[in-house]
């Protein structure tokens, strides 16, 4: 290797994980190259731009910024002047098929109100799920801010004492029937499993929290969109010294027995003391990885993994706005539990797909030319399948969605589009290199948790790192981030090299988000109230 002072990492993929893990590694002192194949950075997290219309390619929600704001802290940034956000409330307006309608918001009497209305048998066990969960989170926070490596990291202290509350023999949906009896409230609290690609009736019951961190911690829109936190991520990169190559895919890796020690790029070679993998794990490793060096991911078992269900997207501008649409709006199909057996067993397409539709427009008008707004509509599918012909299915499916959204009482959409784009799971492959265009990676089953991922250091090569969701702790940007923070942590370990603590540099320190609410109003530094 060579000396401290000049370390050499590489970075695959100018991702959430990947440009979290340059930011940190450049702060600690390394010499960081991003690679990155497409024109812009994000990853799954950039935007698409056309005709003065912009949208977030993939995530829209913006939830607990806290680990965000901690790597922001460490280089001297503060997170919240960076990047201007609005706490949305309600957080997002749930529509039931089978009947009724339920407005999210995190004023706990105005949320009990709002269930009781539903089902007033289930409005007292909401702030009994927000303690238990609130519980759980307290003790899955520092398993999921650590490696996972070897056996014995399961008889850590931490896991031990949080293993009563994991559950593992029941699901999401069947662990949220301790509090509620209504499946519409079941499923306003489960539906968040969607996230990571799962079904709430398979999702382990870990995974309650997402909901709860909902509640606890918010619902935020950045200015400009999820994408414009990445952009703002790789301009803080920038000014810590790190090198993004756009439109620069790696070709090859090289490897000294099973030693990475460089790539190959359309622009030459490059070496380095470390490599950090951002890109797609499945896709990767089959095509840049030799399998002989692969003891535990061999292409058999990639091929036999379980991965998250895709999506299918429209990103529609429009004329006008729908003014009377909430920022985010969640369909659920009058048959749930169909619904999701067709993309998870039957893998078909549904004739009541559940849906979701962010409506920017009314929370942030720079999104659109004047006059004119944007929807951003996303259905789960199942991943790539012979049992469906998107070169056949696209236009139907597409019209199918229309129908679906005059649901929401958008009767003359099809009328007011002007900019229309679609990406089905064979564009997430071909586009964005995604594994069977499985748009939340490898599935989050209990067999594939803590141990059951890829390692963060990965296992089966020396010198590769791993971050994004392939990896632990999993799918969303928050633990996504977190994979960045503890790949860094581990690689500047190895390396020699100072971890970045958080420092002050003007910035605000301590605990800014538990417990907290955050004024409503323009987008702002967010100033926390109680509610």
């Amino acid at each position: 290797m060579s000396s401290s002072s000049s370390r050499k990492v590489c970075v695959i993929g100018a991702g959430p994980g990947g440009l979290a893990n340059a930011i940190l590694m450049a702060k600690a002192g390394a010499r960081v190259t991003v690679f990155e194949r497409a024109a812009r950075v994000g990853g799954r997290c950039s935007a698409l731009e056309s005709e003065g219309f912009r949208f977030d390619t993939g995530p829209t929600f913006f939830l607990y910024p806290r680990v965000l704001e901690e790597i922001f802290r460490s280089v001297g940034r503060d997170l919240w002047r960076e990047v201007p956000m609005k706490r949305l409330d309600p957080q997002y307006r749930l529509v039931f098929g089978a009947g009724g309608h339920l407005d999210a918001t995190p004023h706990l009497e105005k949320m009990r109100a709002a269930i009781a209305t539903l089902a007033p048998q289930d409005a007292d066990a909401f702030v009994r799920f927000l303690k238990d969960n609130r519980t759980k989170m307290e003790r899955f926070r520092p398993i999921l801010e650590s490696p996972f490596d070897r056996r014995r990291d399961l008889l850590r202290p931490a896991v031990l004492k949080a293993i009563p509350l994991l559950r593992p023999w029941l699901s999401v949906a069947h662990d949220l029937r301790r509090f509620f009896v209504d499946p519409r409230i079941i499923t306003a609290f489960s539906f968040q499993s969607k996230y990571l690609g799962m079904s709430p009736f398979q999702c382990p019951s870990l995974f309650t929290i997402l909901a709860f961190l909902e509640y606890e911690y918010g619902v935020f829109h950045p200015a400009g969109g999820c994408s414009a936190v990445s952009e703002k991520m790789a301009e803080v990169a920038r000014d810590l010294g790190v090198t993004i190559r756009l439109r620069e895919p790696v070709k090859e890796l090289k490897f000294q027995g099973r030693t990475a020690v460089g790539l190959s790029t359309a622009s030459g070679d490059d070496s380095f003391d470390a490599l950090v993998i951002n890109a797609d794990f499945a896709d990767t490793m089959q095509r840049l990885v030799p399998e002989r060096l692969r003891r535990r991911w061999t292409n058999k078992r990639l091929q036999r993994a379980k991965y998250s269900c895709s999506t299918f997207m429209l990103y529609l501008g429009i004329e006008g706005c729908y003014d009377q649409l909430p920022h985010h709006t969640i369909y659920i199909a009058a048959d749930y539990q169909k619904n999701l057996d067709e993309i998870e067993k039957l893998q078909v397409l549904s004739e009541d797909p559940s849906f979701y539709v962010q409506n920017a427009g009314v929370t942030d008008q720079t999104l659109a030319p004047p006059g004119m707004s944007t929807l951003y509509v996303l259905a789960p599918v199942p991943s790539q399948t012979s049992n469906i012909d998107w070169k056949t299915q696209t236009r139907p499916f597409r019209d199918r969605m229309l129908r679906q959204l005059a649901r929401l009482g958008l009767h003359d959409l099809e009328d007011r589009i002007r900019y229309e784009k679609i990406t089905t799971p064979d564009d997430w492959r071909a586009r964005h290199g995604l594994y069977r265009g499985a748009t939340f990676s490898l599935a989050h089953n209990f067999g594939q948790m803590l141990l059951g991922r890829p390692h963060n250091q990965f296992e089966d090569l020396k010198h590769v790192y791993l971050v994004g969701s392939g990896t632990h702790p999993g799918s969303g940007l928050p633990v996504i981030y977190e994979s960045a923070r503890i790949s860094a942590r581990i690689m500047c370990k190895s390396m020699g090299l100072p971890f970045p603590d958080q420092e002050t540099n003007g910035v605000p320190s301590g605990e800014v988000l538990p417990n907290h609410r955050s004024r409503e109003g323009a987008f702002t530094p967010s100033a926390m109230q109680e509610p």
